[in-house]
């Protein structure tokens, strides 16, 4: 039964509304011109708001609005990397002082390292001997 339903129509490329009674969005054309001499216009509804730069139709180059004066640049914020985050909150003698602390503690453990691998190594030594 199913099948019949669809018999004939394809699904999501044709509408069976037609276009007689409908009112649409008042439009306007803007062109844009892009630095190779290529003409752009772009259709937008009336209160949308319109961008400065367009890609350009025929190059891809970015194309400016012809009726419209350039727009300030927004100013731009610098990236805070990890390191400026860090200084926020501690001192540079501080962090010295995390970072001899932190050094202490890997060499402690690294002389244990060793010293069980020695042991290792002498017991290894017995045993074959």
């Amino acid at each position: 039964m199913s099948d019949r339903v669809l018999r004939g129509s394809r699904l999501g490329s044709v509408s069976y509304e037609s276009d007689r009674h409908t009112e649409f969005a008042p439009r306007s054309l803007t062109s844009y011109a892009c630095p190779h001499g290529h003409e752009t216009a772009v259709p937008f509804a009336a209160e949308a708001d319109i961008p400065y730069n367009w890609e350009c139709k025929v190059c891809g180059a970015p194309a400016v609005r012809r009726d419209a004066e350039e727009p300030e640049a927004k100013a731009v914020k610098p990236v805070r990397t990890h390191w400026d985050m860090l200084l926020e909150r501690r001192s540079i003698a501080e962090l010295e002082e995390v970072l001899a602390e932190r050094l202490a503690v890997l060499h402690e453990h690294q002389g244990q390292v060793k010293a069980q691998l020695k042991a290792e190594a002498a017991k290894a030594r017995k045993q074959s001997a």
